[in-house]
């Protein structure tokens, strides 16, 4: 295992066990207690975690990680996660971003004239991603109002619900905390799952994106099953099992390896 894939895996414990010693890290880790000390270090300094005595645990307002912690997790699994799901998108179409990190990686690899691509109409509540598109030249960008919530940097609350049921998208590009074949996509805040269901309904299309860490993962609210979602990217990771599974409830499921040059996915599509 690589240092910056022990390190993901090690804020994943943390974000599941809380507090962890570190002669139980090094042991899980089958690493020296030092280089765990080392990466806890690192991870601190990126304001990850709390190097606290004997162990390690999560900052305060990571129980669900800010947006700022969680962008810079799976880092290249995003990139081609998002390289993928941009040979989705059609000249023309009106597309529907919801808040999260890969979503805003989406919205970062998306240049206006890609592909020739130079008309498209944006459906976003997230300010992040409304961001990147507009650095990116995109001008046609409608912002939910809403409650703005800072764990996620996502707009939530009744107004932001009253506007996603007033607009229509061709695609949604829908990010995750968590999915489970049986418990289908969960997210940690409720009002947060509430205005991803609006956008779900107010779509043509549903793009689940999320990589492999999100697996098994079941949080508080509820948010769709399975079946429910058209088209999902993800990367393989170790789930070649539950991969095949989900291609069994329905949903067109495109995968990217984490080996690949980047570029090209399974499918052989061209990425941008």
């Amino acid at each position: 295992m690589y240092p910056a894939q022990r390190r993901d895996a090690l804020v994943r414990l943390l974000s599941t066990e809380g507090f962890v010693s570190i002669h139980d890290l090094a042991t899980r880790f089958d690493v020296s207690e030092i280089t765990i000390r080392r990466d806890l270090k690192v991870l601190q300094q990126q304001g990850l975690v709390e190097k606290v005595v004997g162990g390690g645990q999560l900052t305060k307002s990571a129980n669900e990680p800010t947006f700022m912690h969680k962008r810079v997790l799976q880092q290249a699994e995003k990139e081609r996660i998002a390289t993928t799901a941009l040979t989705l998108i059609e000249s023309g179409m009106t597309i529907g971003l919801s808040a999260g990190t890969t979503t805003w990686t989406l919205a970062n690899r998306l240049r206006y004239g890609i592909r020739g691509i130079e008309h498209l109409t944006f459906v976003t509540n997230s300010t992040n991603v409304a961001i990147a598109l507009k650095s990116n030249g995109w001008d046609d960008i409608h912002l939910t109002g809403g409650h703005f919530r800072t764990p996620s940097d996502a707009l939530v609350g009744p107004l932001a619900e009253e506007s996603a049921r007033r607009l229509h998208t061709d695609l949604l590009f829908l990010g995750v905390h968590g999915v489970d074949l049986a418990a289908g996509v969960s997210t940690p805040n409720l009002q947060e799952a509430s205005i991803d269901r609006v956008l779900m309904e107010r779509t043509e299309t549903v793009v689940l994106v999320f990589d492999h860490t999100k697996w098994g993962i079941r949080a508080l609210a509820h948010l769709a099953t399975l079946d429910e979602v058209d088209v999902v990217v993800t990367d393989e990771g170790d789930n070649a099992r539950e991969i095949a599974q989900l291609r069994q409830l329905g949903p067109e499921v495109l995968t990217v390896s984490s080996s690949q040059s980047e570029g090209v996915d399974n499918h052989g599509r061209t990425a941008f």
